[in-house]
């Protein structure tokens, strides 16, 4: 089963993903891995409605995410994670999911974040997420679209962490 893109974005469904990625990259799926949403009828539909009719919609917990990848659910479709925060990911991860590269497409400004990057905003729970994967030698750059250039997260990742286990 590839994964052709594991991605964190606090909007998850928009139109970045719908005009910028899916006109990009070749997928059958897009799998989203959030709690919130599972519990969110209103959302789940308004997803519904702007993914596109050839693309199919899962909407799962990250344990029911986790499992559905690993029992190869998805073996033969091409398949977007899209996840709203990182302790999403790691979870996924920590529990057995195979991924190579994260990229983060926003995760924006609320009270009690920092802002690293002018897509990365982080508190210390999303800094201690993105470390732990990134120890798992995963690579987490950052793209809002397809055409933007990577940006290796990694060394500002590091830099906070350390600084936070400073304090």
């Amino acid at each position: 089963m590839p994964i052709v893109l594991v991605r964190i974005d606090d909007r998850l469904v928009h139109g970045q993903i719908v005009q910028g990625w899916l006109k990009t990259i070749d997928v059958d799926t897009i799998l989203i891995a959030s709690d919130i949403v599972v519990q969110d009828t209103m959302q789940q539909m308004l997803m519904a409605m702007a993914v596109p009719h050839n693309i199919k919609l899962d909407i799962k917990s990250p344990k029911d995410a986790t499992n559905a990848i690993i029992s190869g659910k998805y073996n033969k479709e091409r398949v977007m994670v899209l996840a709203v925060s990182p302790s999403d990911i790691l979870y996924m991860v920590e529990n057995g999911a195979n991924f190579k590269s994260v990229n983060i497409g926003g995760m924006h400004f609320i009270s009690g974040k920092r802002q690293l990057l002018y897509n990365l905003c982080v508190n210390d729970n999303d800094v201690e997420s993105l470390y732990k994967i990134c120890i798992r030698a995963i690579e987490i750059e950052g793209r809002v679209l397809p055409e933007d250039e990577r940006i290796n997260i990694i060394p500002l990742i590091e830099r906070e962490y350390k600084a936070m286990c400073k304090r």
